[in-house]
C-alpha cells in the first residue's frame, strides 16, 4: 500500500510586494535582486490574516479536488514555523475551521522541509492503515518573523499555504514511494529565529535588537543547501533505483534559483524539468513545495507514472527529498 496524493490546493494572499516597493523600503534595486535570487515579487498576508487563514483556503481547494468532505479527513499535519500561536497547533486550530471532530491534529517543526517532514509522516499512518486520508498542508506567514529594514533577508520571503489530500492506493505504478528526511543541528546559527522561543523570551532589549526576527548567513546557508540537496536526491533515486534522468518532473522547495540551478545542474537534471515559480511567490518556506505541486498540478503538467522527485532544505538545518509516482 502506498499514499496517493489524491487533491492539492494552494492560496497566496492578495497583496503583492514588487521588487519596485523594496527599493523605497530598503538600499536595493530590482536588478540586484532578480540576479541573485530570482525573486520579482511575493505575496504578504493581510493584518487580519494569520497561517491558519492561509492554510484553510488551501485546504478548501485541495478537498475539493479530492472530492472529501472536511469532516470525514482523519489526520491533519502542517509543516509550519509560524503558527497563529505558541499553543495550540495550527493543525488544531483548522480542523476547528474545518468543522471537523474526527481527525487527530499537529505540527511539524522544519523550516522550510516542513512540508516533506509532514508527508512523510502521514504517509506512516495511510500505509499502516491507522487512517484512510490526511490532509498535508505547509503554510507560513515569514513577513511576520522578517526584519523589513535588513535587505540581506527581507527580499526573499513571502506569504502562503500549500495542501495535499493523500490516500492509500494498490497501484504499484503509483503514489509516493519513498521519503528520506536528515538534520544537523550544528548548522542552528546560520538559519534561525533567535528570540520569542523559552531561550531568549520577548523582551523591550530583544525587541530594540531585533532579535525576534529571523537571522540568516546566506552564502552559508546556500553552500550547505547545494551540498545536501544533492546528496539527498541521489539517495532518494538510489532508494528506487532510479537514475537522476529517469526523473520526469521536480517539485523543489523555491528558495533561491541560484541554489535550484547548482543542485540541477549537479544533479545533470534540465532545467526544464522543474516548475518554478519563485519569481512571483518569493520563499514561502512550508508553504513552497505544496503550492508548487498545486500549481503544476492544475497546469496539467502531470500524467499518471510520472516520477515526480520533490525536495526542500531549511533552517535546523533539515532537510529532505521524496519520489512520488503521478
Amino acid at each position: 500500500m502506498r499514499s496517493l496524493v489524491a487533491g492539492t490546493g494552494s492560496y497566496a494572499p492578495e497583496k503583492i510586494l514588487t521588487n519596485a516597493d523594496l527599493e523605497k523600503m530598503v538600499a536595493t534595486n530590482d536588478q540586484w535582486i532578480v540576479e541573485r535570487t530570482g525573486i520579482k515579487e511575493r505575496h504578504l498576508a493581510a493584518p487580519e490574516q494569520a497561517t491558519s487563514d492561509l492554510a484553510l483556503v488551501a485546504t478548501q481547494r485541495a478537498l475539493e479536488m479530492a472530492r472529501l468532505d472536511p469532516k470525514d479527513v482523519e489526520l491533519i499535519v502542517v509543516g509550519t514555523v509560524t503558527p497563529d500561536y505558541p499553543f495550540p497547533s495550527v493543525a488544531t486550530v483548522l480542523q476547528g475551521k474545518l468543522g471537523n471532530k474526527k481527525a487527530f491534529a499537529f505540527d511539524v517543526s522544519a523550516a522550510c522541509a516542513g512540508s516533506i517532514y509532514a508527508l512523510a509522516v502521514a504517509d506512516r499512518f495511510i500505509v499502516t492503515g491507522t487512517v484512510k486520508n490526511a490532509l498535508v498542508i505547509g503554510a507560513d506567514t515569514l513577513s511576520r518573523i522578517t526584519d523589513w529594514t535588513d535587505r540581506n533577508t527581507c527580499i526573499l520571503f513571502g506569504d502562503g499555504a500549500g495542501a495535499m489530500v493523500l490516500r492509500p492506493t494498490d497501484d504499484p505504478r503509483r503514489g509516493l514511494v519513498s521519503t528520506r528526511l536528515h538534520a544537523d543541528g550544528a548548522y542552528v546559527p546560520i538559519l534561525y529565529q533567535p528570540g520569542g522561543g523559552s531561550r531568549m523570551p520577548i523582551t523591550e532589549q530583544v525587541l530594540r535588537e531585533r532579535k525576534h526576527y529571523l537571522f540568516m548567513k546566506g552564502a552559508e546557508v546556500f553552500k550547505v543547501a547545494v551540498r545536501a540537496l544533492e546528496e539527498n536526491c541521489r539517495e532518494v533515486l538510489a532508494a528506487e533505483k532510479l537514475a537522476p534522468s529517469d526523473v520526469t518532473h521536480v517539485i523543489a522547495h523555491q528558495a533561491n534559483k541560484r541554489i535550484l540551478d547548482a543542485t540541477l545542474q549537479r544533479l545533470e537534471i534540465p532545467a526544464s524539468k522543474c516548475w518554478m515559480n519563485l519569481a512571483k511567490y518569493g520563499n514561502t518556506s512550508a508553504a513552497s513545495v505544496p503550492m508548487t505541486l498545486d500549481e503544476a498540478n492544475r497546469a496539467g503538467w502531470f500524467k499518471p507514472g510520472d516520477v515526480i522527485l520533490m525536495m526542500a532544505i531549511g533552517g535546523g538545518m533539515a532537510w529532505g527529498a521524496g519520489i512520488l509516482r503521478w
